[in-house]
């Protein structure tokens, strides 16, 4: 049974425009699932959606096997003389107990997912991401002096053949290493906005006066995109996410490019002490 669906799923994405594929690090025309996996993060929350996917599917397809049943066996014109029972025990405990077995076998690893998502216990790079309206604003806090603002670059000016795209592509991009810890503050200086990136496994909300902590690791080196996922004013659409993951050597270079200098860490400081 498992060969002939592997045979008939492949069969249809063979079938299947390029157009209509997750492409890396951004939603394509007419997309069919989620976006290509680019953290540990995302990895889970795939696995997870499938796990529900399965379960979703064969719950509808019981439901209506029993409705289809139900409506034919106990059709009007055939039970002209009404059953006199009210109550079914067994049945009655079994439609109790398998679907709290069912949101256990959800629960579990939906909690696991909230814990890796919830913070990185050593980070080995912090982030500060501030929403406005409608822009961003980034600050690398591991250096002094590395911070800026990120607009969306205009329709009128978007250039192809340099790879970049409507609504995404921003003039000053995010620049991170590959392989690397990343410890996301999250805060917004006006309205609500949430930052989010998709092929990272990333959203978080932007609150106004709240720091919320998250984190990634992009594993592979690309760009990636994401948008204000927070309904955050008339700009909402136009303060996308641009990020570029380099391997470290290059991100150390663009650090040092752009001004950036490594603050000493704390044991350093103890050491001096």
């Amino acid at each position: 049974m498992k060969k002939i669906i592997a045979s008939v799923f492949s069969v249809f994405l063979a079938s299947t425009p390029l157009s209509a594929m997750a492409q890396e690090g951004h939603a394509g025309s007419w997309q069919l699932n989620l976006q290509p996996s680019a953290s540990p993060i995302l990895k889970e929350i795939s696995d997870f959606h499938t796990m529900l996917l399965w379960i979703i599917t064969v719950i509808t397809l019981l439901v209506t096997s029993l409705l289809l049943y139900a409506v034919v066996k106990f059709r009007r014109k055939k039970n002209k003389k009404p059953a006199t029972f009210a109550h079914n025990t067994l049945i009655e405990v079994i439609w109790t107990i398998v679907p709290v077995v069912i949101l256990i076998v959800i629960a579990i690893p939906s909690f696991k997912i909230l814990y890796l998502e919830d913070r990185v216990l050593e980070p080995e790079m912090t982030l500060k991401v501030t929403g406005y309206q409608w822009y961003w604003g980034y600050e690398y806090s591991d250096y002094d002096g590395l911070e800026f603002l990120s607009y969306m670059i205009p329709e009128n000016e978007i250039d192809a053949d340099k790879g970049q795209f409507r609504l995404l592509s921003t003039d000053n991009p995010v620049v991170v290493p590959v392989d690397t810890n990343i410890q996301l503050l999250v805060t917004a200086a006006d309205v609500l906005h949430s930052f989010a990136i998709p092929s990272a496994g990333v959203k978080k909300d932007a609150v106004p006066g709240r720091l919320n902590e998250t984190w990634m690791r992009i594993e592979k080196p690309g760009v990636y995109f994401g948008q204000c996922s927070e309904i955050c004013g008339t700009g909402h659409a136009y303060m996308p996410i641009e990020i570029h993951a380099v391997p470290k050597a290059e991100f150390n270079a663009w650090a040092k490019a752009h001004g950036g200098t490594l603050k000493p860490k704390a044991e350093d400081k103890e050491e001096e002490i």
